[in-house]
């Protein structure tokens, strides 16, 4: 098959696209991939990564705070009054688990300084704008935090983990539930298995695992994505 990588800027960018079908296939996170499903009718999940059936946040700190790493979910109160900011506001790793959980200890966005959260856009910007102090705190994906404190020390001397996350399921491959029929009979089927059968022993394979942050592609449905989509109706960002 003839495949055209369409780039898009944004969350909301990529859900759109898939809506109005100009997006054939899309690599979305857990909050977004369910938007898209309910906004397209016949969607299909068709694959997540191995490390997303266990996905992880963090939060961070700068260490001018010096506050002792939190042992449970009820020490993320002791973020109250800071200057703390999320990613983008449709990321499921930057900003929807991490405010669940900031909920679930009893703690509103509300109460951080100023009386709301930044939103730095990405990960990265997060990671970037704790390490300035700019932000005394903020929350990013797990992995992303991981591979910079190995490849950038610069961007994480300034920083230390201050809670870890339970586990939630994130990111899948959505696709449209009519390429059967656009292309021909059987093809979902084989472009599934072909994204399952992805081998790191395999030079070329590895190549594309690494690039995902992933050993190995496994099989998802959108039953896992339940929780998702309930805390996203509770936070307000699926009505």
């Amino acid at each position: 098959m003839e495949v055209k990588y369409v780039p898009v800027i944004n969350y909301v960018g990529a859900v759109t696209g898939f809506r109005t079908k100009n997006l054939d296939l899309v690599w979305f996170g857990g909050i977004t991939g369910v938007q898209a499903r309910l906004q397209t009718p016949n969607s299909i999940v068709i694959a997540q990564r191995d490390i997303d059936k266990e996905f992880k946040s963090v939060f961070i700190l700068n260490r001018k705070l010096n506050l002792t790493p939190a042992k449970q979910l009820n020490d993320l109160k002791s973020l109250r009054n800071l200057r703390f900011t999320f990613g983008s506001e449709n990321s499921t790793s930057g900003r929807l688990m991490p405010e669940y959980f900031l909920n679930l200890a009893g703690l509103k966005t509300s109460e951080f300084k100023g009386k709301k959260p930044g939103f730095s856009g990405s990960h990265d910007a997060t990671l970037a704008l704790v390490n300035s102090g700019s932000f005394e705190a903020g929350a990013l994906n797990k992995q992303i935090w991981e591979k910079n404190l190995k490849n950038n020390p610069k961007r994480t001397k300034n920083v230390y983990v201050f809670f870890v996350t339970p586990s939630y399921v994130d990111y899948h491959w959505l696709s449209q539930g009519d390429l059967d029929e656009k292309f021909y009979n059987g093809f979902t089927k084989k472009m599934k298995k072909a994204i399952l059968n992805l081998n790191e022993n395999n030079p070329n394979h590895k190549r594309i695992l690494e690039m995902f942050n992933a050993k190995k592609f496994i099989n998802s449905d959108a039953k896992q994505y339940k929780n998702i989509e309930d805390i996203g109706r509770k936070l307000q960002k699926i009505r």
